[in-house]
């Protein structure tokens, strides 16, 4: 079958992708941007094809999928700046509705939100509003609605791990009393792919969770629990929604943007209808302590297909286009060091793609670890979004509060952008360069300034790039992993 895959950039959709490859099917990518799309590995199946889109643009007359027999509709605005987003959600849903209607499709599969309660925040609002968009649509629909989704990687699975591993004691809010119903990643991709071209799903709608009922304090206990931690949690009920969510930003990766409505969220009891959808379709639902453990056992294997900090919205930089590709020249400040790396081009090569994380920045990480605090003050990422694996890096991810735009091992090259709050816009470059048979590391930071204010910064922190990037590119060179 011909299957479209929207957000196949995304948490879930990396994920998805490959169970649908392995099924034989041929699977059109809808992608933004199709630079952000990896080349290698299960990516460069000749199963797939990608189709460039925008769908809160305008989706040009001339936009033809050819035809395709069933579509994920995966697309999720939830972690974005903006305050509407609930209407470019929906504005998402009827673009993606237009560009389907003439494919042939016999399918949407959607993936939304539980929404039981009376209360509904604006984000699981949103997410019932979507729902009914893609209804009206003349291809059948199967909605699926899903609470917490605990995978490595996933949101709530990374927020959860920052409370618990840094905070032995903790004051919270009263909405850790709430009850949820969290689900693995592993069984949501089971019954994403379960359904597909199930004729008896068409139309239907299923709430989906895991086998435990369990408030948000429960949850952390437990996780706790998997890691042999022993932790103390107090829930008291003078923590406002705003200072619950600043408690959340300081705390966890989390942007302050996503907090507020993770709050939200939490404040609504998220638990589903019971239905026998997994029964008919074979599925063994795991416990939310086997799916802790399984999501760390994917971390300990270095074997984390996809995160949620890899979105583009999970940062400030939702403006982020091809464009940032070709590093300008021109207005820009620029620092180039170079070094003769000899016979250790491979040595080098794994060494600049380790870079962030665990590992660091080769020199004075305090400093580094200083800008990423002072970030985190001013509102920006920081560095607390870490990066997906230790060994691994894709055009579109996230290490720490840069961005990847190139990863091409093959010739030696990464770009990183900026994500860390600015006065203007920054690219940290690696590359590798033959000549006469001698390799020479090649490592270019540029800053393009805004305004006056945008130099000065340049020229405040000139003293301290005179230590840091020269000693972050000799021990590059000198770093042996253990």
């Amino acid at each position: 079958m011909r299957i479209l895959l929207t957000g196949a950039t995304g948490y879930i959709g990396k994920r998805l992708l490959p169970v649908l490859l392995h099924s034989g099917h041929e699977v059109v990518c809808c992608v933004r941007d199709r630079t952000r799309f990896p080349k290698d590995g299960v990516y460069a199946s000749p199963l797939i094809s990608l189709f460039e889109v925008d769908f809160l643009g305008i989706i040009p007359p001339t936009a033809d999928l050819g035809h395709i027999d069933a579509a994920y509709y995966l697309i999720h605005s939830m972690s974005s700046g903006s305050a509407d987003f609930d209407a470019l959600e929906e504005k998402a849903a009827r673009n993606f509705c237009s560009l389907v209607a003439s494919s042939g499709a016999r399918q949407i599969i959607y993936l939304g939100g539980i929404a039981n309660s009376q209360e509904l925040s604006q984000h699981l609002a949103s997410r019932q509003r979507v729902e009914s968009v893609l209804r009206s649509a003349d291809v059948p629909l199967t909605a699926l609605r899903a609470g917490i989704i605990v995978g490595s990687g996933s949101a709530s699975f990374e927020i959860m791990r920052d409370l618990v591993e840094k905070l032995p004691f903790m004051i919270t809010p009263r909405w850790l009393n709430t009850r949820s119903q969290p689900i693995a990643v592993r069984n949501i991709l089971e019954i994403l792919s379960g359904v597909l071209m199930r004729k008896d799903t068409f139309g239907n709608a299923y709430d989906v969770g895991g086998p435990d009922v369990l408030t948000y304090r429960q949850m952390l206990l437990e996780f706790a629990a998997v890691r042999r931690l022993n932790r103390m949690i107090v829930t008291v009920p003078v923590l406002t929604p705003r200072l619950s969510s600043y408690w959340l930003y300081f705390v966890t990766a989390t942007s302050y943007k996503l907090a507020v409505h993770l709050v939200n969220s939490m404040k609504v009891e998220v638990v589903a209808v019971h239905n026998d959808l997994t029964e008919r379709l074979g599925i063994r639902l795991l416990s939310y302590r086997e799916a802790v453990e399984l999501a760390f056992q994917k971390i300990e294997q270095n074997n984390v297909v996809s995160s949620w900090k890899d979105a583009f919205s999970s940062s400030n930089a939702e403006h982020l286009s091809r464009a940032h590709i070709h590093v300008p020249e021109l207005g820009c400040f620029v620092d180039h060091r170079q070094q003769n790396i000899a016979d250790k081009r491979q040595v080098i090569v794994d060494n600049i793609w380790a870079l962030g994380g665990d590992r660091g920045w080769y020199y004075a990480n305090w400093l580094w670890q200083l800008r990423g605090f002072i970030d985190r003050l001013f509102g920006g990422v920081g560095l607390r979004r870490g990066r997906r694996s230790a060994t691994d890096l894709q055009p579109g991810e996230a290490v720490d509060f840069w961005r990847v735009l190139v990863a091409d091992r093959i010739h030696g090259r990464l770009l990183l952008y900026a994500e860390m709050k600015l006065p203007g816009e920054a690219w940290l470059e690696f590359s590798i360069e033959s000549t006469a048979g001698n390799d020479v590391l090649h490592q270019t930071a540029t800053f393009r300034p805004r305004g006056i204010l945008g130099r000065m910064y340049w020229y405040a922190v000139l003293p301290l790039h005179f230590f840091v990037f020269a000693g972050m590119l000799r021990n590059i060179v000198a770093f042996r992993a253990r």
